[in-house]
């Protein structure tokens, strides 16, 4: 018998067999560490003052991608791995910000847990990021502002804010481009089982 007829045989009968489902819910980030770095380039910013300063960070041999900025409530810092995968997706709560030579960057992450104010219970945490050229001053004002403001405007009837933390970097380059970052990078993440048969 023909070979390709077999091969269509073999999958056709695996198509037929009773199918078990495993549905699992949206993942959970749940481990994370803070890092942060500035790299110059006098190539460009992507593939030069960048990537320096994802190096910088010690999370170059990773490709970088970004969240939006909410921490769920089992999410806790832990220290750097000194095993990353070169070429392992790193996810990420990430500031970004990129000048040119002279010109001031500046990036900042500031942090915070919201508490059940009966319970005393983790609700989870809000995250506010800056890109742009300010100061490290006026930045850290800003950032405070910012959680501030999204901490008042939804969550202050119910929750206390606390246990903030503010990270910044920055970087006037002498070289032609320059980037400073900070991120929070998850590190592994909890799947929620919904059901299985």
């Amino acid at each position: 018998m023909d070979k390709n007829i077999l091969l269509s045989n073999s999958i056709r009968s695996q198509m037929t067999a009773p199918i078990h489902n495993l549905t699992v819910g949206n993942r959970i980030p749940k481990d994370y560490f803070v890092t942060k770095g500035k790299g110059e380039s006098n190539i460009t910013i992507h593939a030069g003052s960048y990537h320096l300063a994802l190096k910088n960070a010690g999370i170059e041999m990773c490709n970088i991608m970004t969240y939006s900025s909410i921490l769920p409530s089992i999410a806790q810092e832990v220290e750097k791995t000194s095993d990353l995968v070169h070429g392992s997706v790193m996810e990420t709560i990430m500031a970004v910000a990129n000048s040119e030579k002279g010109e001031n960057a500046t990036a900042g992450i500031i942090y915070g847990w919201l508490y059940n104010k009966k319970t005393s219970k983790k609700y989870g945490g809000l995250v506010c990021e800056y890109n742009g050229s300010k100061t490290v001053e006026a930045v850290t004002d800003q950032l405070y502002a910012s959680l501030e403001e999204l901490y008042t405007n939804g969550f202050s009837g119910d929750y206390d804010l606390q246990n903030i933390r503010c990270i910044t970097e920055n970087i006037i380059p002498e070289k032609e481009y320059g980037t400073a970052l900070v991120a929070l990078c998850f590190v592994n993440y909890i799947y929620p089982l919904i059901h299985g048969s």
